[in-house]
């Protein structure tokens, strides 16, 4: 892979962030949970406002790269450093999101519950093409491979078990925190956990030729276009 096509892969990367964020944003403006990878932060971002939901991500993204780190050691490559400043985008870029949707009504239940559902078609919008740019995992994912790899666990195992951590977690710091009642994991969670993975594949089949067409070094844009006037 020349520098041309991993410069496009990374600017890709960049953009399924942007995209994912604001998926993020979107379900969290709809007050009914958010991702499960999402739910522990968005609890803390609740009771301790001092901090966005952005910073909390940040923070929390940051103790899954030490978690590598220690789990991993030498075996740590040093381009997965990549995933500081791009959790720092991430966050940046959910607070953002946030902002923009932040004047947008909420008056009900069916409002409420379609932006949830909004939220989850453009997080998976974002990750497919995460996946398609193929060139460094998201914390979370870097952090269930790094226990996958040590453990000798199947990934996918691993990341249901994983997910279904930050559930129970962000639950009992809600009933800790909130004296019992369960704030910011509720069934919008469940919902994202189910869906997610649906929408991720549905944009994999119908973006990947294309996409991997534009990033390969070898695409001749100029053919593209005559190819489409064809």
């Amino acid at each position: 892979m020349d520098k041309k096509e991993l410069t496009k892969r990374y600017l890709l990367f960049i953009i399924s962030l942007f995209f994912s964020a604001l998926g993020v944003a979107v379900t969290k403006h709809g007050a009914l949970g958010v991702s499960p990878i999402s739910s522990v932060e968005n609890v803390f971002s609740i009771k301790f406002t001092a901090l966005s939901l952005g910073m909390w991500l940040i923070l929390w993204n940051c103790l899954l790269i030490i978690g590598q780190i220690v789990l991993l050691r030498k075996d740590f490559k040093m381009i997965q450093l990549l995933q500081v400043p791009l959790s720092f985008l991430f966050g940046y870029f959910t607070d953002f999101g946030m902002w923009c949707v932040s004047s947008l009504p909420v008056n009900n239940y069916f409002i409420q519950l379609l932006f949830v559902l909004v939220g989850i078609v453009i997080l998976g919008f974002g990750v497919s093409l995460s996946v398609i740019a193929n060139v460094i995992m998201n914390s979370g994912e870097a952090f269930v491979k790094a226990i996958s790899d040590k453990s000798g666990k199947n990934f996918g195992n691993v990341k249901i078990g994983f997910d279904v951590c930050n559930v129970i977690l962000s639950l009992l710091l809600s009933l800790l925190l909130f004296h019992g009642a369960i704030i910011g994991t509720r069934e919008g969670t469940i919902l994202t956990a189910i869906l997610t993975g649906i929408v991720v594949k549905f944009f994999i089949k119908l973006l990947n030729a294309p996409l991997q067409k534009m990033l390969s070094s070898n695409f001749d844009y100029n053919q593209s276009a005559k190819e489409e006037q064809a």
